[in-house]
């Protein structure tokens, strides 16, 4: 199935209210689920995934290979314990989470690995995320733009990251947007909250619809009910040229997420 443009995150839920986060945007309506090795949440999800009554072929699901598990021999085995956690045969779409800390485990490596993975049905898709545009050149060189689904990015009003956005088009690899409202960030915005009371939006709604209108997908996370539905509605919302802009001018390279081990960002 192809990934919905609007997904839900699990990054940062713990236990209990994971299960509650992914159970209720199931019951919303929600089709797209994103996790991670790293978060520890992959049993989480398949607990509220198989709790749901949706059936697994109507939900898209990505999981990402943490730094631990690059190397050829590591991979597969991790993405098969990841599979157990997640209580499925086969995962929509598996993502490298971030690019070997010092290049211990060379791009090309760990996307023949996940490519070995596909040929054996344990993800129908593959892809990278945090890649900078010359990391994103190495996975191209190691299998084909064709063969990359996504490049699961920060990207968000305040971190706009038009070079890397611009490179992935070139090449047919598609966007997916993390944090997309900047740890809450945006929510006070001032130009953000004019444009939300022009439309009878609310901040994040049309925080979300800007990224949409980009032709990004994005996997905004919350612990409300509320705030999930809120958020699934921004698909609806149509912003003008002028809206457009005035998010546009927000940009300020605010990194929110660079840990030790990232990359020399673009």
């Amino acid at each position: 199935m192809t990934m919905p443009q609007i997904g839900a995150g699990t990054f940062r839920l713990q236990g209990q209210q994971a299960i509650d986060s992914v159970a209720n945007a199931l019951d919303l309506g929600y089709r797209h689920i994103d996790t991670a090795q790293i978060y520890d949440k992959e049993s989480e999800v398949g607990q509220a995934l198989a709790q749901s009554g949706v059936a697994r072929g109507e939900v898209f699901v990505t999981t990402k290979i943490w730094t631990e598990h690059l190397a050829a021999d590591a991979l597969i085995p991790s993405l098969e314990e990841s599979l157990r956690k997640l209580r499925m045969d086969t995962v929509d779409l598996t993502l490298i989470h971030w690019p070997s800390p010092g290049a211990a485990v060379p791009v090309a490596e760990s996307m023949r690995a996940l490519m070995a993975a596909r040929e054996r049905g344990l993800t129908r898709a593959i892809g990278i995320s945090n890649f900078t545009i010359p990391l994103m050149r190495e996975a191209i060189d190691a299998v084909g733009a064709q063969n990359i689904a996504t490049n699961q990015v920060e990207l968000h009003p305040y971190l706009q990251n038009r070079a890397v956005a611009a490179f992935a088009r070139e090449h047919g690899i598609h966007v997916t947007a993390y944090m997309p409202l900047a740890y809450g960030k945006v929510l006070d915005d001032p130009a953000i909250q004019a444009i939300a009371d022009r439309i009878g939006a609310t901040p994040a709604q049309v925080t979300l619809a800007w990224l949409l209108a980009k032709g990004y997908a994005v996997i905004p996370s919350s612990t409300r009910r509320a705030n999930l539905e809120s958020n699934l509605a921004a698909s609806r919302l149509q912003l003008d040229a002028d809206a457009v802009a005035a998010i546009d001018a927000l940009e300020r390279g605010e990194r929110l997420v660079s840990p030790d081990f990232a990359p020399a960002w673009d």
